[in-house]
């Protein structure tokens, strides 16, 4: 089976960010849980950046953000970076550990409900169960034995927060044809700002050379890990993207067995199944059916596959693949396809 690039660059950023759990067991004696997250954000900004200021040095096939994408990107770092960082913080100082892991595992739910509800993301019955699979699998791999609720506020904090990524992968994916690593580094330092500023007003600050450590971690399983799933997000849809995102709770347990040597429980092995089931469920989908695509006009990175048919002007880009303002004129046609930034139609 040849994974589309959009399922590859999904996974492999649940990989990565599934990685930063055992590895941040290094770094949490000596760090603060919030100095931790705010450093691990921090970490991806800052690296992300360097790494745009070198590609600036040569020509990019990735499309410019536009006035029109401020609204979304604008969206998706007040929810993702600022008020869902907080609500989470304020959640977990009144819930059970247990119940917020338990409560985290929605954010899949919100980002795929969103996606079809709100911006028209077509999810079959067999996604819908695949995302049930793999959110199963997430609870079961988080289930501590029973989920216990002292008030109400903390669980509502946790799951406002996870609304608010669920919010903010959805405006990602609106803003997805635009460069992922400006997009991602604006978000890690937002974020990074953001948890670091509560970790100060809860004194948590203080110096030790794991500092740079956790940005180094930061910059791979959280920058590098958004800059592909953001990737995910324009060739696959939020809930598609997101669904496959949401095993990376499985891959930081795995890890944790072979880096901790954590017992191999049953409980993540029936996770490891749940989630197998689901994410078969998504490889092995098939959507095709006769659509239209309307006219349009827009800028990403694109080759001249059968929707890229178009002529170019003299200083276009004409490598492949290269980025530039091209139409789409009216397209009637049938072929398999996922609800990617072209495939947006009614059905």
């Amino acid at each position: 089976m040849i994974l589309r690039n959009g399922v590859r660059d999904a996974l492999l950023a649940a990989v990565l960010f599934g990685l930063s759990a055992p590895i941040a067991k290094i770094l949490v004696g000596d760090l603060p849980p919030q100095l931790l997250a705010g450093v691990l954000y921090l970490g991806s900004g800052i690296g992300l950046t360097i790494v745009a200021l070198v590609r600036s040095r040569t020509p990019s096939s990735y499309a410019a953000l536009h006035s029109s994408d401020i609204p979304f990107l604008t969206g998706a770092v007040v929810f993702g970076g600022i008020a869902a960082p907080v609500l989470l913080m304020l959640g977990l100082e009144r819930t059970p550990a247990s119940s917020a892991s338990l409560l985290l595992n929605l954010e899949a739910v919100f980002t795929a409900t969103i996606a079809w509800s709100v911006f028209h993301e077509n999810i079959d019955g067999r996604i819908a169960v695949g995302l049930i699979a793999i959110v199963a699998g997430g609870v079961v791999l988080s289930w501590k034995g029973s989920f216990a609720i002292t008030d109400y506020v903390g669980p509502f904090a946790i799951a406002a927060a996870s609304l608010c990524w669920g919010i903010d992968n959805n405006f990602t994916q609106k803003i997805s044809r635009a460069d992922p690593v400006r997009i991602a580094s604006v978000k890690g330092f937002v974020a990074g700002t953001i948890n670091t500023s509560l970790a100060l007003s809860l004194g948590q600050w203080h110096t030790t050379r794991l500092v740079w450590a956790a940005l180094a971690v930061g910059f791979v399983s959280y920058g590098l890990s958004l800059v592909l799933y953001i990737r995910g997000l324009r060739e696959l849809g939020a809930a598609r993207a997101g669904n496959y995102f949401s095993v990376a709770p499985f891959v930081g347990a795995f890890a944790g067995v072979l880096i901790w040597q954590e017992p191999l429980s049953l409980g993540l092995l029936t996770a490891a199944s749940l989630m197998a089931v689901g994410v078969w469920l998504h490889l092995t989908e098939r959507h095709e059916h006769f659509h239209i695509h309307e006219p349009m006009t827009h800028e990403h990175e694109h080759t001249h596959d059968a929707h890229h048919q178009h002529e170019h002007a003299p200083n276009d880009q004409i490598g492949e693949p290269h980025t530039h303002p091209h139409r789409h004129d009216r397209l009637q046609h049938s072929h398999p396809h996922y609800p990617d930034i072209h495939h947006r139609h009614p059905h």
